[in-house]
């Protein structure tokens, strides 16, 4: 703000239009208008060479009445440096419903925008996925699929219902990630369920009319470890027990 003023306006208001400075500064000009004599009565952080007593150009605000809206915006500006700005104006009633002063918080839109453009440019590809790197990386498919799932409406895995997981499952058994080896614990870890709510859901998706795929078994021991090789089912004879002699 300027120079100090005694004009009581100014002085009530005074508060409000710095915290908003403050709040919003510097990429923000606060300015206090007189609706009276439609000047400019304080600005905060200007951003233009206009100054208290320059005319404020805001119309006939003695022409509306109390029924009037008090508060306009955001809309549009331009400065002549080019600089697009978002504003709003509030007016100020005096006790007995007479505009008395008009607020305005005229907010620079260049920082935004260019972080704005910052952020999008990090957010897009460049380029396509190099197939050589990826083709045999079920991981990236599997990501690539509960990811495109969960983008797509909207829920996080731990929010997934039972149908959506069965959907799930049945995209990556057509994306072949269901017929890698060890897959399922994997697949359980990105949907944040238990191992054997996997298995459980596979077994549904098997029993789906027209179905064809078969699920991994689960195993027993140390998911992990490899299973052994299989044992013969025919129990081998024991030797008959030698009679016992005595002496």
């Amino acid at each position: 703000m300027t120079a100090e003023t005694p004009d009581p306006r100014v002085q009530a208001w005074s508060p409000v239009c710095q915290a908003v400075a403050l709040l919003l500064g510097p990429y923000a000009e606060v300015v206090l208008h007189d609706a009276v004599r439609d000047e400019v009565l304080a600005i905060w952080n200007p951003m233009t060479a206009r100054a208290p007593g320059d005319p404020s150009l805001l119309g006939e605000l003695d022409r509306q009445g109390p029924s009037a809206p008090d508060v306009y915006g955001p809309y549009a500006k331009l400065l002549p440096d080019g600089r697009r700005l978002s504003s709003v104006s509030a007016v100020l009633r005096d006790a007995e419903g007479t505009p008395s002063a008009v607020l305005c918080v005229n907010l620079d839109r260049g920082p935004l925008e260019q972080a704005s453009a910052l952020l999008a440019a990090f957010a897009a590809p460049t380029a396509p996925r190099p197939a050589p790197l990826f083709e045999r990386d079920w991981t990236e498919r599997m990501n690539d699929v509960i990811g495109g799932y969960v983008r797509a409406h909207g829920r996080p895995p731990e929010r997934l219902t039972r149908e959506d997981r069965i959907a799930v499952l049945r995209r990556l058994d057509q994306a072949g990630v269901l017929a890698v080896r060890r897959a399922v614990p994997a697949v359980a870890t990105a949907l944040k369920v238990s191992r054997s709510t996997v298995y459980t859901l596979l077994a549904d998706l098997k029993a789906e009319p027209g179905s064809d795929h078969e699920p991994e078994a689960d195993p027993d021991s140390d998911p992990d470890a490899d299973p052994g090789p299989e044992s013969d089912s025919t129990p081998t004879p024991r030797p008959a027990a030698q009679p016992r002699t005595t002496r």
